[in-house]
């Protein structure tokens, strides 16, 4: 016996020294496996997010659900009120089994209750960024299938903008209003008031299996206008399951400032239904309220992007900064330099980095703790959950291939492209209405004849101790202020002004912000001037603030490759610096609403951070 455990002893020493995350790799492993395993058989039950829902309701009541300002909204209440929501749908006539309705409000426990409702009745909701505008709004809404479109009372404004487009096409617009301003909207909150909170009969959404759409939720990707991204009921519980895994458990309070319209934000929610815990929620992420609210609701789990830390980070230093509750932080896009800045200053939490795409077949998790990775690369991964990082020519577009036509694997420490292999246990359900960009996120014959792979979009890197970090994206996307930035809907935008003939828009680094901020090389139409407050307050009309370009550049021509598209890299590469660029550049200013000329003093404030962008 004494050998046994003697030889034991050896084998956990030899296996831990040259490999000191061995056990974590295997643990966390074996935690995607369960998680794989229980949508499996939630899928044979057909067993949603709701039913968990409805059983949470039976099962703890009275317990808190929902804390939003100053009002606690239980279980009971919840599943209350998503009947009474489901009921004004139902009684409309309008929205039948299978259908999607577009939800354009803002975080509130009412977008909660209208998703629950609609699932309720068989019915799935797109989720509308309530920051867009005008033709973007147009798109998002019809690329959606959605018929009807409710809408928060703070955006009658956006509403009635594009409302004669939507009467022609004959959809039903709802206002979360007692009243409505125009004869063409209808209110849904006094229609709701007057609805009966009973239950909702299961027989309205048995025709759902887990493969149905629970929900639209828009992504870039890596070309061109927002998409649909498909999320499933399968998808969502494997999503919902993530927070299973860094242990979170039933006596959490989580925090969502996300928002949620957002999959992050969403998750959140539907997670606190997998986990049957209290979601304190508010409606935009304040950075002065923050840990003000983390005391208030007793909470133990925040969400974040990385955008959120740094704000935190920056914020005037308190004698209270560690007095509250919060044991455990999830999210993506934290800096390393950030990372170490906020658990110095806020106390022992622990961190847990995550990477993942909205419409994507595959996550990664950093378990270990190691500041700026998002994960690990280990063959007992790799097995199970087949990837690979594969060489990738910026400049073309597109991956490397060998003489076979086959991509070949990157080196360790070379940035390459993440790549996830699509089976029956990691589907790619596409986007909605849109064969097209769904394919495009295919790619075939990677690595042997007839394999499909999602392609990511994005550039990882492994070092020397097989740990994964993120790099950049590639294609026509950059990511700033927490969202993705479509650089073709953003070049198509700005053409449309009249003294501007060509546009190509991409993102640039700008020292100690995360992400890129939008640039755009232009060219003027003959006879023309730069007209910028003209330009200005377009890009303010037709984009939201996170998408208007923050520099200009204005050329005498844009160079193309010799099948025309636009070489950027060139133009990433020079950045905004008037250093080195003889071009006249611009820099977006919101308090002069104008693009003023970017001088050596603006650059020197940009990139030291007395000027705030």
């Amino acid at each position: 016996m004494l050998f046994w455990i003697l030889f034991a002893a050896v084998l956990s020493l030899a296996l831990l020294f040259p490999h000191p995350h061995f056990f974590q790799d295997v643990q966390y492993v074996l935690s995607k496996l369960k998680v794989r395993r229980r949508v499996q058989k939630y899928h044979h039950r057909k067993y949603s997010i709701v039913d968990r829902f409805l059983d949470r309701v039976k099962a703890q009541p009275h317990k808190p659900f929902i804390l939003f300002k100053d009002e606690t909204f239980t279980y009971r209440d919840a599943d209350e009120l998503s009947n009474k929501a489901a009921r004004v749908f139902l009684q409309s006539g309008l929205v039948k089994e299978g259908d999607t309705v577009a939800l354009f409000l803002g975080n509130s426990p009412m977008f909660l209750w209208l998703w629950l409702g609609l699932v309720k009745i068989g019915c799935s909701a797109a989720f509308l960024n309530h920051n867009i505008r005008s033709r973007s709004l147009l798109h998002c809404f019809n690329c959606s299938g959605a018929t009807t479109l409710v809408a928060g009372e703070e955006l009658q404004d956006a509403v009635e903008e594009v409302l004669p487009s939507l009467l022609e096409q004959q959809v039903t617009v709802f206002i979360l209003a007692d009243r409505c301003r125009t004869a063409d909207v209808k209110s849904f909150s006094d229609k709701m008031s007057q609805a009966s909170s009973e239950p909702i009969s299961k027989d309205l959404r048995s025709h759902l299996t887990l493969q149905s759409p629970a929900a639209y939720i828009y992504t870039s990707g890596t070309t061109g206008l927002p998409k649909a991204a498909v999320i499933s009921h399968s998808k969502l519980w494997t999503m919902s399951l993530l927070l299973s895994t860094v242990a979170v458990n039933s006596k959490d309070v989580i925090y969502i400032s996300l928002p949620l319209y957002h999959s992050a934000g969403f998750i959140g929610f539907t997670t606190a239904i997998e986990r049957g815990i209290t979601v304190a929620m508010r409606s935009k992420f304040s950075a002065s309220q923050f840990w003000d609210d983390c005391r208030k609701y007793n909470v133990t789990v925040i969400q974040y992007i990385g955008e959120i830390m740094r704000y935190l980070c920056n914020t005037p230093r308190k004698l209270n900064d560690r007095s509250h509750k919060v044991r455990l932080a999830v999210g993506n896009g934290i800096r390393a330099d950030v990372w170490r800045d906020f658990t110095s200053r806020f106390g022992n939490i622990q961190i847990r980095e995550f990477y993942g795409a909205t419409e994507g077949n595959f996550f990664l998790l950093n378990y270990t703790g190691k500041i700026g990775a998002v994960g690990r690369d280990t063959f007992l991964h790799k097995r199970f959950f087949p990837y690979s990082l594969i060489k990738y020519d910026v400049d073309k577009g597109s991956p490397l291939r060998d003489s076979a036509g086959f991509c070949i694997e990157a080196a360790k420490g070379e940035p390459a492209l993440l790549v996830c292999e699509i089976s029956t246990n990691a589907p790619f359900s596409g986007y909605a209405r849109d064969p097209r960009q769904t394919e495009k996120k295919r790619l075939h014959d990677v690595h042997r004849k007839g394999d499909v792979y999602f392609n990511t979009g994005d550039l990882l890197s492994v070092d020397e101790d097989n740990f994964i970090y993120f790099q950049d994206r590639v294609g026509d996307t950059f990511r700033w202020k927490g969202e993705n930035v479509s650089t073709s809907e953003v070049a198509d935008v700005i053409t449309l002004i009249d003294c501007i003939k060509e546009a190509i828009v991409y993102g640039v680094e700008v020292p100690g912000l995360e992400g890129r901020a939008g640039m755009a090389a232009v060219t003027l139409s003959e006879g023309q001037k730069f007209d910028s407050a003209g330009v200005f307050k377009h890009v303010e009309k037709f984009l939201p603030s996170y998408a208007r370009p923050r520099f200009m550049r204005i050329r005498s021509s844009l160079d193309v490759t010799g099948t025309f598209k636009y070489l950027k890299t060139k133009l990433v590469e020079d950045g905004f610096n008037p250093n080195h660029i003889t071009d006249p550049l611009y820099f977006l200013d919101e308090k002069d609403k104008n693009y003023i000329p970017l001088t050596l003093d603006i650059f020197s404030s940009i990139t030291t951070g007395k000027i705030k962008i």
